[in-house]
């Protein structure tokens, strides 16, 4: 109708006559009447002129691109309306989780920091939340992460250097110092000690007077990951499983503002999967859990909504906006044939999203924020909960101040005014991006029936099957870059000497000593009788089916130690081997 009404002001304007839009309707009337059609007709004498650069034009998964997409397209993938896409908020939730998306409430901006000491570290979170940061993300370092005290001899040398060290209640509380924990959310990146992390954070809220009713955050507690791609492991896969299902029922019971798990494909993205593979081996572990807790009483709608996911943004923007999509159909069909979620909420995929470290080069450092910002870009139109944007010089150190202010600025930029924020789900209907959304999910689907067959993502991880096809990806790609198939701006392509980034972040060597020294003082000060009978009590629950959480943070709120408690559940659980393929 609009059309015709402007074709009728312009005739009645005389700026047009009804001669001249016969004439040139007749002129122009493409002769193409299918895509076929088309190829023959138009591309295909064209490209007889000026062929493409490269046989084919491929995603970062291997997924071949054709010239351009049509309805033809979205029929070969069986594509229907309601049942692929619908509405925003609604069932299958392709479009996103929140029927007005960021018109509402802007993503979460979370930039992930923590270094050297718990002092240091929450220096750096009041900066980036006095700079408009939205939500707290914890780094923490390598033997936290894997249960070792700062004096321990494994620990030497990695105290604090890609993470915050905590070893005791002290270290927490001074980490979270004038935050207001009722009001911010805080996401922890821990999985082997979570629920011993989990405990420090409650014990710090109670001593302020602050229900663990009234806190919220999310923690990542994906052990699962950590044996296919990662490393940051301390006890086999199923005695771990059992700790991630007691965090489960504590914080279901417990803590309602609380995400008990994040399902992390991130670290198997960096190890080299696919996106086809991250989607898949996401989901394969999302189910693992879901079909653990239900095992173990749980019914699935109350604690269903309350998990969480974590995926990597790559360079290629359709593919990843795609990937997104594609996971939280994928993930809402599963909730609803698989496991009879009934709660709108259980079938909810929320999500987490990180720009790929992977992609960062030492080289030509300033090109990173460009990479970063596509990435950024490719999360926020595939509908993410939450977004870290990476840093220029992470290639190099750990995020300078000035880098970490300048990816937020990134995503403030994106949100306030690129205007991507305006409208839910732009993509929605794009021939291109449904039938790449549909072949994403296709080919993750046949990895998770593989996977299935096997007995689920644990008897997988335990034949090795998912590291396989990760090695194997990641060596492709290496082979391409390699061979000069891919380009890599200021790497294999367009080099050019640089000067070095300015101000690197440092650590210093006597953080180690500072953070032993707290340490060994706090185990004088401490009563040795509350804490002896604390790691008794938690031996014996280890060893039954009872909810070990409970009593970790009896543990914590008597002054134990990370170290100490996790040595205790070694001695119950054992130690995890290395699968050796």
């Amino acid at each position: 109708m609009a059309d015709e009404h402007n074709l009728r002001y312009l005739i009645e304007a005389g700026l047009l006559s009804r001669y001249n839009i016969s004439n040139r309707q007749e002129s122009f009337k493409m002769p193409s009447n299918s895509k076929k059609q088309w190829k023959d007709a138009t591309l295909r004498p064209n490209l007889d002129r000026v062929p493409e650069s490269r046989e084919q034009f491929l995603t970062e998964s291997g997924l071949v691109q054709d010239t351009v997409y049509t309805p033809e397209d979205l029929d070969e993938t069986k594509f229907d309306y309601q049942d692929n896409l619908g509405y925003p908020g609604e069932y299958p939730y392709a479009r996103g989780v929140q029927p007005n998306m960021y018109r509402g409430r802007i993503w979460t901006m979370r930039q992930y920091s923590g270094y050297a000491t718990a002092e240091e570290s929450n220096r750096r979170f009041r900066y980036l939340l006095d700079q408009g940061q939205t939500g707290l993300s914890v780094a923490f370092d390598l033997p936290t992460q894997i249960g070792y005290d700062s004096d321990h001899p494994l620990a030497r040398g990695e105290v604090g250097k890609v993470g915050v060290p905590i070893c005791h209640l002290a270290d927490m509380d001074m980490l979270l110092k004038d935050i207001p924990l009722e009001k911010v959310s805080t996401s922890m990146t821990i999985n082997a000690t979570a629920s011993i992390l989990l405990c420090f954070y409650i014990a710090v809220a109670k001593s302020r007077g602050i229900k663990p009713s009234e806190i919220s955050g999310t923690l990542q507690n994906d052990i699962l990951k950590e044996y296919i791609a990662r490393g940051t492991y301390a006890y086999p896969p199923r005695p771990s499983l059992r700790l991630v299902i007691d965090v489960l029922k504590y914080c279901s019971d417990n803590l309602p503002k609380w995400n008990s798990i994040s399902i992390s494909g991130y670290h198997m993205r960096e190890a080299g999967a696919t996106a086809v593979q991250e989607l898949a081996f996401t989901l394969a572990n999302g189910m693992q859990y879901v079909e653990s807790a239900v095992e173990a009483g749980l019914n699935v709608d109350d604690f269903a909504g309350r998990l969480s996911f974590f995926f990597a943004s790559h360079n290629n923007l359709f593919e990843e906006a795609a990937k997104f999509r594609a996971a939280r159909r994928m993930w809402a069909r599963i909730m609803k044939e698989r496991f009879n979620a009934k709660n709108p909420r259980s079938m909810m995929l929320r999500m987490h999203a990180q720009t790929a470290g992977v992609t960062l080069t030492a080289q030509q450092p300033d090109n990173n924020v460009v990479r970063t910002t596509v990435q950024a870009l490719a999360a926020i139109l595939g509908g993410t909960q939450s977004l870290h944007v990476n840093s220029r010089d992470e290639a190099l150190a750990l995020p300078s101040e000035e880098s970490a202010q300048l990816s937020l600025r990134t995503q403030q930029i994106l949100a306030f005014e690129s205007g991507i924020a305006d409208v839910a789900d732009p993509l929605g209907g794009s021939y291109f991006v449904e039938n790449l959304t549909d072949r994403l999910e296709s080919e993750a689907l046949i990895h998770m029936k593989r996977i299935q067959d096997m007995g689920g993502a644990i008897s997988a991880l335990e034949e090795g099957y998912q590291m396989e096809e990760i090695h194997s990806s990641a060596y492709k790609h290496h082979r391409k870059v390699e061979d000069n198939e891919l380009t890599i701006v200021g790497v294999n392509r367009y080099r050019a000497d640089e000067p070095s980034i300015n101000n690197l972040l440092k650590i210093d060597r006597l953080v180690e000593y500072e953070q032993i020294e707290r340490l060994h003082s706090v185990r004088k000060k401490r009563n040795s009788n509350d804490v002896q009978s604390a790691l008794q009590r938690l031996e014996e629950v280890a060893r039954t089916d009872e909810n070990t959480v409970p009593v970790i943070l009896e543990c914590v709120e008597s002054y134990c130690t990370l170290g100490e408690i996790c040595s205790v559940l070694g001695n119950v659980f054992g130690q995890h081997q290395e699968i050796i393929q």
